[in-house]
């Protein structure tokens, strides 16, 4: 008997009924099929990918065609997860622009939720792709995509201002339609406030443990990193095998030990 595929309204009641979503990068249909094995309920093909399997300096050289690419790869090896798939540098500059390059991440990789950087810059883009029926994940704190902007890979709203900001960004792509947001490194206490506040799913990376979930690159909690961020924990480690480590990853983002103290920030 088929499982029932995870959607976004799937992840809504999670976050009602306080369970954790756990969520992995994934490139390829090997992979995915362990993740699946293991429980993860979204599967995320980020532009990371640039870095971790291109071998880039950042993720701003990743095409739209390469994300389809391993989007479609993913595709293959998952039967229950809910895949989402980021929107490369430059692929959403206008409404316009945006909606052919979601519609070709869902026509073409097989994507259920696209997923793109920023605040109230992408508004009109996201009542755009929403207005089309497709779904949306936002992404805010850090952003891989404006790191020469931001001056380096540095936690973001330590600041009083800048902490209000993001919040605002929040709530404002909420009101535009976002389905479910992507935190990255910010303060645990600010991202337990914008979690609270909002209605839809927050997954947390370097965000503290009261995200509605958490995301990892999977190559960084496997160990083969040489220089995991600060939020990584290494579940190869203690895992002993790849599946093993997906399991124990899912298990720990559930009963809210991932991430401890060590890996957040303040």
């Amino acid at each position: 008997m088929s499982v029932p595929s995870i959607t976004v309204k799937h992840l809504l009641d999670m976050k009602s009924q306080q369970q954790k979503i756990s969520v992995l990068t994934s490139y390829d249909a090997s992979m995915t099929r362990l993740m699946e094995e293991a429980g993860v309920e979204v599967l995320l093909v980020g532009d990371s990918l640039g870095m971790v399997v291109q071998g880039q300096e950042s993720t701003l050289p990743v095409t739209l065609d390469e994300i389809i690419y391993h989007t479609r790869n993913v595709a293959r090896g998952r039967q229950r997860a809910l895949l989402v798939a980021d929107m490369p540098f430059m692929s959403y500059r206008t409404p316009e622009l945006a909606l052919e390059s979601a519609g070709r991440l869902m026509k073409e990789g097989g994507a259920h939720v696209v997923k793109l950087e920023g605040g109230q810059a992408q508004l009109e883009v996201i009542r755009r792709l929403t207005e089309q029926g497709i779904p949306v994940c936002g992404h805010l704190g850090l952003l891989p995509q404006s790191v020469h902007k931001l001056g380096g890979y540095r936690v973001q709203g330590r600041e009083a201002e800048r902490a209000e900001a993001i919040r605002r960004d929040a709530m404002a792509l909420q009101e535009a339609g976002m389905d479910m947001l992507v935190l990255e490194c910010v303060p645990s206490q600010l991202a337990a406030q914008i979690s609270q506040s909002l209605r839809v799913p927050v997954i947390g990376i370097g965000a503290g443990n009261s995200c509605d979930g958490q995301v990892l690159v999977v190559y960084d909690m496997l160990g083969m990193n040489p220089r995991p961020p600060r939020f990584v924990k290494d579940f190869l480690r203690d895992g002993g095998s790849i599946g093993q480590a997906f399991k124990d990853y899912v298990a720990a983002v559930r009963d809210g030990s991932f991430p401890a103290d060590e890996q957040s920030f303040r």
